[in-house]
């Protein structure tokens, strides 16, 4: 049992390190792009506001018959839920940071590029960070849908233990998947207090 649940936690692993990262690749620069584009802005979370209410064995069920199975549907789906927290709080991170502190930044003389490197994003971090944090958990307990697909992950085990009654295997997936969420969060919220204590 413990064989099978070290192999499919490896590769629940990796599908939600794939989603985090393709989500941050590409939610990031759009968030940043649309802090300084009110019109921009407004459509990009407006859309970030209908991603969060569509459930995720919806969005899995509409690209099965455009991706098939397997790791890209899961991938997508997930890189879509994913996606507006980390939008949201890049968007929340930028703009919160202080006009004064930018004002200062221009007296000494850095170009845009420079303030935004050097002023703006170690600001911004830890804001944004937190909602990569918010990511990261939805995303692992999401993951486990993509067994529906051919995927992979923890879910596997869940479905395996749901069909056969076997209740043991099925705290043993459930609590892994629950753990690897709970390792997320802890990892992220230090990471976010450095942060924060470091900007202070």
């Amino acid at each position: 049992m413990w064989a099978s649940i070290l192999q499919h936690a490896v590769r629940h692993a990796e599908l939600c390190a794939q989603a985090l990262a393709l989500a941050i690749a590409i939610g990031a620069p759009l968030a940043a792009a649309a802090a300084t584009r009110a019109r921009l802005r407004g459509v990009l979370l407006a859309a970030a506001a209908v991603g969060r209410t569509i459930p995720s064995i919806a969005l899995l069920t509409l690209l099965l018959p455009l991706l098939g199975v397997g790791t890209a549907p899961a991938l997508v789906a997930l890189v879509l839920l994913a996606l507006p927290p980390i939008v949201v709080n890049v968007d929340l991170g930028i703009r919160g940071v202080p006009a004064a502190v930018l004002d200062a930044a221009d007296g000494l003389g850095m170009n845009a590029r420079q303030r935004f490197a050097r002023v703006t994003v170690p600001l911004a971090l830890p804001v944004a960070l937190a909602g990569v944090r918010t990511a990261s958990v939805e995303v692992i307990a999401s993951a486990t849908l993509a067994t529906f697909i051919g995927a992979g992950g923890l879910g596997d085990d869940i479905v395996r233990a749901l069909q056969t009654n076997d209740p043991a295997l099925l705290a043993a997936a459930s609590i892994t998947v629950a753990a690897m969420a709970f390792a997320a969060e802890l990892c992220f919220a230090r990471v976010v207090r450095a942060l924060e204590v470091r900007v202070t």
